[in-house]
């Protein structure tokens, strides 16, 4: 019976934090240059994360897997060469009443075979018509192709629902947020509700404003302290004198939490581009202290060392996310990782994660952007991305060397 009621609370503890995902399909009329975007902001037990460059059956792909995956079967986010990208959140309405001869918890089986076997939406439709019953699946997809394609899919044992974010009906602004609930699902269950209505509100301001691009996504959306319930930002509140300060706060229900471990943002291409200029920016670990990195599918030599593990060793980027994340979460008693120490992540000396991590990405996204207005003006050369890989790997290093005396 001892056992039973830990096992229950070990998968209460996983609902409730472990598995409390973020994300959003923004179709090409809703962004800045017409192309696509497709974001996840990953939360999990599984805190370590790498990035993987697979060949797959018909198509290669690259994705992010958990360390401990050393054959990388789940694949929890990632694109492929014919310019088609996936990632899910879990769906905890969804199934209701039924039962299924097959595991649960299959969702990252499913999408690396659908990166190896899909070049669009209307193949990956296809796949889910022609397995229905065969995967222990409850999730909402989302998926963008290379042809402006971008929707979500309310996906179950044995049906799904599509959700067109081109669809003006569907989605008259152009885009689609999910968390942890279906919305074709059973209305009295799931989680995820409060980051919704945060990440539904940040969207609408911007909107108001401007349509999204990259930078928005990758600097305010998945670095969101704007609690709805509360209605405060933690990032309005009196701040602390410098990183040394102690000056811990509730942290509970932001889109950023405890259990945040790395972000997956793709950007497509117009539909006349090459499909391989799919940029797939990827934060590899807690996102405030994550730097970005983004990667393309050209080449297995072309991912960066920074993002890959090597002999089973974490992904350096992700290990030194790792190490300031515990410095922001200094008590590990009791309920110590429901609050975080402000002064790690802002202060008035501007010694604050968020204060020195926000310049840093800025340049790497500049510098990005331009490699890829050259790519589309000149074609790709492996020249100029192998120069590229070499300025951000020492750029990161950096960063991270002078700022926090971390190196690897």
């Amino acid at each position: 019976m001892r056992s039973l009621v830990i096992s229950l609370l070990f998968v209460l503890m996983l609902i409730s934090s472990g598995l409390a995902c973020t994300s959003a399909v923004i179709s090409g009329k809703a962004t800045v240059d017409g192309r696509p975007l497709l974001w996840k902001h990953r939360d999990t037990g599984f805190v370590r994360n790498k990035v993987v460059y697979i060949e797959g059956e018909q198509y290669d792909f690259i994705g992010v897997a958990n360390l401990v995956d050393t054959l990388s079967k789940e694949i929890w986010m990632g694109q492929n060469s014919a310019g088609f990208a996936i990632m899910n959140t879990a769906s905890y309405n969804i199934n209701t009443g039924q039962t299924c001869d097959v595991p649960d918890d299959q969702e990252g089986l499913f999408m690396r075979r659908a990166l190896e076997t899909c070049a669009n939406l209307a193949d990956f439709e296809r796949l889910l018509e022609g397995s229905s019953g065969e995967w222990g699946i409850a999730a909402n997809f989302g998926a963008i192709d290379a042809q402006g394609g971008a929707a979500y899919y309310e996906t179950g044992y044995y049906n799904y629902t599509k959700y067109d974010a081109t669809d003006d009906e569907i989605a008259p602004d152009g885009y689609l947020v999910r968390t942890n609930y279906s919305f074709s699902g059973d209305d009295e269950n799931g989680y995820g509700f409060i980051r919704l209505e945060n990440t539904e509100k940040l969207f609408r301001e911007r909107m108001a404003q401007q349509k999204f691009d990259a930078d928005f996504i990758l600097s305010e959306a998945t670095r969101n302290f704007y609690h709805s319930r509360t209605r405060t930002d933690l990032l309005d509140l009196p701040l602390p004198a410098d990183s040394t300060d102690t000056h811990f706060v509730p942290f509970r229900d932001f889109v950023v939490r405890y259990s945040s471990a790395s972000t997956f943002l793709a950007q497509g291409v117009l539909p006349d581009e090459d499909p391989r200029f799919t940029t797939m920016w990827t934060i590899l670990g807690w996102q405030p202290a994550a730097l970005i990195t983004p990667l393309w599918i050209f080449d297995p030599e072309m991912i960066p060392d920074i993002v890959q593990s090597r002999e089973n060793q974490p992904a350096p980027l992700n290990h030194a996310a790792l190490q300031l994340k515990r410095r922001s979460f200094p008590d590990t008693r009791g309920n110590g990782d429901d609050y975080v120490n402000l002064a790690m992540l802002t202060n008035k000396a501007g010694t604050g994660l968020l204060e020195l991590i926000a310049p840093a990405d800025t340049e790497i996204i500049t510098r990005t952007m331009a490699l890829q207005e050259q790519w589309r003006e000149k074609g790709y050369r492996d020249r100029d991305l192998k120069k590229f890989n070499r300025w951000l790997e020492a750029y990161i290093r950096d960063i991270y060397a002078w700022n926090y005396n971390i190196t690897f």
